[in-house]
């Protein structure tokens, strides 16, 4: 290791660190110029280039031409209102992480973004502690990254277009404005740790159950007040963070229900009882709103709905010690068990089924934080 003024060079690491020098962007890009200019004939070139927690301003120039290998590139901690071009020159970097700067205007990213070949490198990319108001869209076209965070903004949505990072594995937006997840999360198969705590949330989808790598989901300190019964199928889920939110502490039932339409009425019947048919026997729209069938939940009921159904939380136990309100659908108001507060002596019938649940919730949440 050898030293020069007072940033460190690790050659066996091919690393420049010049953290926490306070130094300006025009001392920096003078330093910059003059180690890029030595390393050009040098077999060794640097991989890892450290510049958090100075006083920087923008990018150092220098960038743009001394250091086309670099794979990290650390400016948290600075006063960046914007990275320039500069960015697009480093062809081959893996991680950018910008965490804590004043990022967030309609500038704050470089133009050809999304066509520059940081599209294909870039992997890991933190803009946590920034000023943005929503997800920039180029970031969205960074098919490689497996790292996205975006904690500590003041986002109020999240984009749909969040599935087309294919390639996510660890998605962090807690500390922002959000209110709804769209359905659109779900889509992404490699997804193994969530983050959405510290927002507005008051629903969760039940497409996030297609999340089936998904290994740790942190809702705490949200507006949830239940969650989908489909929670169930995220199989590999070893961790649920819900502290912080306004669960329900009983049963509750939705008193509204609009009755079952005529087409309703009549695709149940033919489903309940069973009668055959042929595709000749019944009107185009019936035979398409047939495929469209949900079955009772309740194991004592064996009906079928379609468009209507009956709303309730059913509560379900979750490694002996916590119960988890999840939200469930019934065939009509008469399958729906009577939960009057008045008569805690006696187990409805949605508690006594959620103990079949309960023994399969338990053996596949190792982890869930409510206190």
């Amino acid at each position: 290791m050898e030293e020069a003024g007072a940033a460190v060079v690790t050659a066996g690491e091919a690393e420049l660190n010049w953290s926490r020098l306070s130094v300006s962007t025009e001392t920096l890009e003078s330093e910059l110029e003059a180690r890029g200019e030595d390393r050009r004939g040098a077999r060794e070139a640097l991989l890892r280039l450290l510049l958090p927690h100075n006083r920087l301003v923008s990018l150092p120039r220098a960038l743009g031409s001394g250091f086309p290998h670099l794979q990290l590139l650390d400016v948290s901690g600075n006063a960046l209102t914007a990275l320039g071009p500069e960015l697009l020159a480093l062809r081959g970097l893996r991680t950018l992480l910008a965490k804590n700067n004043r990022l967030g205007g309609p500038s704050a990213l470089p133009k050809g973004l999304a066509q520059s070949p940081l599209c294909r490198s870039l992997q890991v990319l933190n803009f946590s502690g920034n000023c943005f108001q929503e997800v920039p869209a180029s970031l969205l076209e960074l098919r490689a990254l497996q790292t996205l965070s975006l904690g500590g903004n003041q986002l109020q949505s999240i984009p749909a277009e969040i599935e087309n990072l294919q390639s996510l594995e660890c998605l962090y937006l807690g500390g922002n404005f959000i209110k709804e997840i769209p359905p659109e999360l779900g889509n992404l198969p490699s997804l193994n740790y969530l983050v959405l705590c510290d927002n507005k949330i008051q629903s969760v989808p039940p497409q996030l159950s297609q999340l089936h790598s998904l290994r740790s989901l942190s809702l705490h300190n949200n507006l949830l007040t239940y969650l989908p019964r489909e929670i169930l199928n995220l199989i590999h889920l070893e961790e649920l963070s819900l502290r912080g939110n306004p669960l329900v502490v009983r049963f509750v039932r939705d008193l509204t229900y609009d009755p079952p339409t005529l087409l309703e009425l009549a695709a149940r019947t033919i489903k309940i009882r069973n009668i055959s048919y042929t595709p000749y026997d019944l009107p185009g729209n019936l035979l398409r709103y047939l495929g469209s069938a949900s079955n009772c939940p309740n194991p004592k009921c064996g009906g079928v709905y379609f468009d209507c159904c009956v709303r309730q939380i059913k509560f379900v136990d979750f490694c002996g010690k916590y119960r988890l309100p999840l939200m469930h659908y019934l065939c009509s108001p008469e399958c729906s068990s009577p939960c009057s507060s008045a008569s805690h002596s006696s187990t409805s019938q949605s508690e006594s089924d959620s103990e079949d649940e309960a023994s399969v919730a338990a053996r596949r949440m190792q982890k869930v934080l409510l206190g």
